[in-house]
């Protein structure tokens, strides 16, 4: 197994966003949208390196279904931070279609675009259907959607030769990213040289498994020479332990409802989830979120700096599913100061 700096400190890293524009319960789509380009202004004002968005589909708690359209919005409002998808669900579309989005994308925001990608359905078996999705694919066709994506970016990788162009696309320079939350995605993006996401936000039991299988079938490409790891963690920071604790049981009823098959909006913070939980749900959620790290300053940055420790991450992206929108932004500049110490 290849050696990795094992003294890397959260100061040295950089640290991204990852954003589901969480639509509250009071609130409106059109509410969430423009939150989500302030979170994007203030997070390019306090260093953060990139800003992804998530596709997910029948989710009445989220605004960023079309994943595209939302980031050209963000890029449109910044000027600076990177802005991509994490991820766009690339067995959901035509790889053609993708490739000219984000070809326009590239083309009107140059040097600033990621394309994470993603083989989950990100919804429900119906919505596989609505999609037009094959519902026994499982996603084993990735491979061959993600061959045909790369050659129309760059046509010399295709195998059998392209006679359908991305206009625009072609020839642009637009870094792609394999996304997973399991061993899957990330033994592809070590064979293929490409960077890797893992979501240890909602799957931390596969995280060190997932990163080292990368690790170890990793070959250097045109695009990376060494492995790099970005690895997605829920930070939940307020200015003391308690409020913290309170915020992150809108992330928990979030989860709950997800168990329960009833997707629903972001829900208010509750003084007492005792009271709306099974011994077993809890045990399920406490499983899902058991890397999120909850707490005021002292404790986020004692808490990332372990898990920086036991991942090795090369760059860490945050997710923080909080009801309250200047309390999400509190959260950020909170982790944003961690790092700059």
């Amino acid at each position: 197994m290849m050696e990795h700096n094992t003294t890397k400190q959260i100061r040295d890293i950089p640290f991204s966003v990852l954003d589901l524009s969480p639509i509250v319960e009071g609130g409106t789509v059109s509410d969430s949208l423009q939150n989500t380009l302030d979170l994007a202004q203030h997070a390019e004002k306090w260093g953060y390196n990139r800003y992804w968005l998530a596709e997910h589909h029948n989710m009445p708690g989220i605004a960023s279904s079309a994943t595209s359209v939302v980031i050209g919005h963000v890029a449109a409002g910044t000027s600076r931070i990177r802005v991509g998808s994490g991820g766009i669900m690339l067995p959901n579309h035509a790889p053609l279609i993708i490739a000219e989005q984000f070809g326009t994308l590239e083309s009107l925001f140059p040097g600033r675009i990621d394309l994470g990608l993603g083989r989950a359905p990100g919804t429900d078996r119906l919505t596989i259907r609505a999609l037009r999705r094959d519902v026994r694919s499982n996603g084993q066709d990735f491979p061959e959607l993600l061959e045909e994506l790369r050659s129309y970016f760059d046509p010399t990788l295709s195998s059998i030769g392209n006679r359908v162009r991305a206009i625009p696309g072609e020839g642009l320079n637009v870094p792609i990213w394999l996304l997973g939350s399991s061993d899957f995605s990330a033994r592809l993006a070590g064979q293929l040289g490409l960077p890797f996401s893992f979501a240890s936000h909602f799957s931390p039991e596969n995280t060190m498994i997932a990163l080292d299988v990368y690790r170890r079938h990793f070959r250097p490409s045109n695009v990376l020479e060494q492995p790099y790891a970005m690895v997605g963690v829920n930070v939940i920071a307020a200015d003391s332990e308690k409020e913290a604790q309170w915020l992150a049981t809108s992330m928990e009823q979030q989860f709950l409802n997800l168990i329960r098959n009833k997707p629903a909006k972001l829900q208010p913070p509750v003084e007492n989830m005792e009271e709306l939980w099974s011994e077993y749900e809890k045990a399920l959620i406490d499983r899902q979120l058991g890397a999120s790290i909850i707490g005021d300053h002292d404790r986020v940055k004692e808490k990332l700096q372990l898990f920086l420790d036991r991942t090795r991450a090369d760059e860490i992206i945050v997710n923080a599913q909080i009801y309250d929108h200047h309390a999400r932004l509190r959260s950020f500049e909170i982790v944003s100061e961690v790092r700059g110490q």
